[in-house]
C-alpha cells in the first residue's frame, strides 16, 4: 500500500499520478504560497517543496529544494540537491544541474561556486519577506521568534490517516 503523510493541515493540489519517492520528502505551503503538484510528476526522497508550484511531467530529483513562490513549468527537472530560489521561475523544460541554483524570474540558473552572481539576483527577490515575513535585515532574535511561533502553532497536528 502506497502512503502519503500529511502535517500542518496542508492542502495539497495534484491530478494523478504523481510519485512521491520511497522516502521523506518535506511539501509544505508558506503564507501566500500553496503547494501545486503537476501529474506525471516524480519527487525523489529527501526533497523540500517548500510553497512552491510543479508543472507536469517535471522530476525533482533527491534531495533538491524548491523554496517559497518558485514555479516550474512542465517537464523541468531539478536534478540532485538542485536550488530553486524564492520567486524564481523556470520554463518549461529546463534543467537544474546537479548542485546548481535557478534564481530570477526568469531563472538564470548558475553552478554554486558563482555566489556573488546568484546573490546579485537573489537579494532583489525578498527571500526574508516571502520565507519569514519580515524585512531584509530584521535581527535574528525575531526572526526566530516568529519562525518558533509558526511551529509552535503545529504542535498539536496528527498525521493524516494512512489507511
Amino acid at each position: 500500500m502506497k502512503r502519503i503523510r500529511i502535517i500542518h493541515k496542508t492542502e495539497y493540489h495534484y491530478n494523478e499520478p504523481v510519485t512521491f519517492g520511497q522516502h521523506r520528502a518535506l511539501m509544505r505551503p508558506r503564507e501566500g504560497h500553496d503547494v501545486h503538484i503537476g501529474s506525471s510528476t516524480l519527487i525523489g526522497p529527501h526533497t523540500h517543496v517548500n510553497g512552491a508550484t510543479v508543472g507536469k511531467g517535471c522530476f525533482v530529483a533527491t534531495g533538491a529544494s524548491l523554496f517559497p513562490g518558485a514555479r516550474l513549468g512542465d517537464g523541468v527537472e531539478v536534478r540532485i540537491r538542485g536550488v530553486v530560489q524564492v520567486n524564481s521561475w523556470l520554463d518549461d523544460g529546463a534543467i537544474v544541474p546537479i548542485h546548481w541554483v535557478a534564481v530570477g524570474s526568469p531563472a538564470k540558473i548558475l553552478p554554486p561556486d558563482r555566489h556573488e552572481e546568484i546573490w546579485a539576483i537573489q537579494r532583489d527577490l525578498n527571500f526574508a519577506g516571502t520565507v519569514y515575513g519580515v524585512e531584509r535585515g530584521t535581527p535574528m532574535e525575531e526572526l526566530m521568534r516568529k519562525q518558533s511561533a509558526f511551529y509552535q502553532a503545529h504542535d498539536g497536528d496528527e498525521p493524516a490517516p494512512t489507511n
